[in-house]
C-alpha cells in the first residue's frame, strides 16, 4: 500500500500536470493571436501599398508622351486611371473595416495575456516557497521526535500552513479561469471574422463592377491575352529589325 506521502505526491504530480496542460494551451494562444495581429497588420500594409502603386503607374502612363499623340491611348489610359483610383478608395475602405473589426480586437484580446502571464508567475512563485517549506517539514518529519526537535516541526508545519493555502487558493483560480479564458476565443474572435469575410467580399464584389467597366471601355478589340501578346512581340520584333538596334 503506498504510503500517504507518496499519494500526496502522486495527487500533487496529477494537478501539476494538468495546470501545465492548461499552461500550455493558453500560450499557444497568446502566440497565435500574435502572429494573426502581426500578420494582418502587414496584409493590410500590403493591400494598401499595392492598390497606392497601381495609382502611381497609371499617373506615369498618363505623363507619357504617347498620351498626347494617341487619342485612343489617351482615353485608355484614362480609364485605368479612374478605375485603378477607384479601386484605392474601395481598398482603404475596406482596411479602414478590417482594422475596427479585426485588427484592433485582436490588439485588444493580446493585452490581457501579461496580466495572466504575471498571475501564472505568482502562482509559480508561491509553489517554489510551498516546495521548500514542505521539505522543510518532512525533514523534521524523519528526524528522531526529541523535544527540540518536535518544537522544530511545529514551527515549520505552521509557516508552511498559509504558504499552502495561497498556493491552492492561486492555483484553483487558475484552473478555474484559465480555461473560461481559452474557450472564449471563439466567441470573441467569430464576429473579427465575420468581418473580415464581409469586407472581403463588399471590396471584391465592387472590383468585378469597377473591371467588368473598365473592359468595356478599353478592350473594344476583343483580342485574347494570346493575341495581345503575339501583337506586341510582332512589333518588337520590328523594333529589333532595325538598323540603330541592331547587334554589331
Amino acid at each position: 500500500m503506498k504510503s500517504s506521502k507518496k499519494m500526496s505526491r502522486d495527487r500533487k504530480s496529477g494537478r501539476s500536470h494538468h495546470f501545465s496542460e492548461v499552461r500550455n494551451q493558453v500560450k499557444r494562444l497568446e502566440d497565435q493571436t500574435k502572429k494573426l495581429h502581426k500578420d494582418m497588420k502587414k496584409s493590410t500594409e500590403a493591400d494598401l501599398a499595392m492598390s497606392k502603386a497601381a495609382v502611381k503607374i497609371c499617373a506615369d502612363l498618363l505623363s507619357n508622351p504617347l498620351c498626347e499623340q494617341d487619342q485612343a491611348f489617351l482615353e485608355s489610359m484614362t480609364a485605368l486611371d479612374t478605375a485603378m483610383k477607384t479601386m484605392d478608395s474601395f481598398n482603404q475602405e475596406k482596411v479602414n473595416q478590417i482594422q475596427k473589426t479585426v485588427i484592433d480586437p485582436l490588439k485588444k484580446y493580446s493585452g490581457v495575456f501579461p496580466s495572466l502571464n504575471m498571475a501564472v508567475k505568482r502562482r509559480e512563485q508561491t509553489l517554489q516557497d510551498y516546495k521548500r517549506l514542505q521539505s522543510k517539514v518532512e525533514k523534521y518529519e524523519e528526524k528522531e521526535k526529541t523535544g527540540p526537535a518536535m518544537v522544530k516541526l511545529h514551527q515549520a508545519r505552521e509557516e508552511l500552513r498559509p504558504v499552502r493555502e495561497d498556493f491552492e487558493a492561486k492555483n484553483k483560480q487558475l484552473l478555474d479561469e484559465m480555461p473560461k479564458f481559452y474557450q472564449s476565443r471563439i466567441d470573441y474572435f467569430q464576429p473579427s471574422f465575420e468581418a473580415l469575410i464581409r469586407a472581403q467580399v463588399v471590396y471584391f464584389t465592387e472590383m468585378y463592377k469597377v473591371f467588368s467597366e473598365l473592359t468595356d471601355q478599353i478592350d473594344q478589340a476583343g483580342l485574347t491575352d494570346e493575341q495581345r501578346q503575339r501583337e506586341s512581340e510582332a512589333k518588337l520584333n520590328e523594333l529589333r529589325a532595325l538598323s540603330i538596334v541592331a547587334d554589331d
